[in-house]
């Protein structure tokens, strides 16, 4: 793996709150930073990457902070940053703001899509939420006479934000 795909994973594991073993099993990281390059233009993709890898050590309030600020608080790379965790969480690649696309310039790629089908079957929304995809991975017969047990994220540094 190229170290510009681990720093993805990195950046893609601090944004959703995921494993880089959850992010890497869905097959979708590939794809995903692909999407990316494709999108928005490996240049900004660098900066996002850039930025990331210039926050302080992974523990504490301090990162959760400079995550807050140096990435979703900038005005180039926010939004793309929040388009990554929905184009994690749900499978499709959401149209970034006209007001970054007037500011940035615009994108031929940048349009709303679904990135394969399988991005909507293995969309970090289900995991999230314990339930199945509609439609695809059923949990079996009868399993509807039962709650979704929603699993606990552990050591997530994200617990304490509300």
């Amino acid at each position: 793996m190229s170290n510009r795909f681990e720093a993805f994973l990195g950046l893609s594991g601090e944004l959703t709150a995921f494993s880089h073993f959850d992010l890497l099993g869905t097959g979708l990281a590939d794809r995903y930073l692909a999407t990316l390059d494709k999108v928005v233009g490996g240049e900004i993709v660098d900066a996002l990457l850039a930025a990331f890898a210039a926050l302080p050590s992974p523990e504490g309030e301090v990162r959760i902070q400079a995550v807050r600020t140096t990435i979703l608080g900038n005005e180039l790379l926010g939004d793309v940053a929040r388009a990554l965790i929905k184009l994690w969480y749900s499978g499709t690649w959401f149209e970034l703001s006209s007001a970054w696309t007037e500011r940035f310039g615009p994108r031929p790629a940048n349009i709303t899509f679904v990135v394969s089908p399988d991005a909507y079957v293995e969309g970090l929304l289900w995991k999230a939420i314990g339930a199945h995809p509609a439609g695809a991975k059923g949990p079996g017969f009868g399993s509807w006479a039962f709650p979704p047990k929603i699993p606990a994220f552990s050591g997530s540094r994200f617990q304490n934000l509300t």
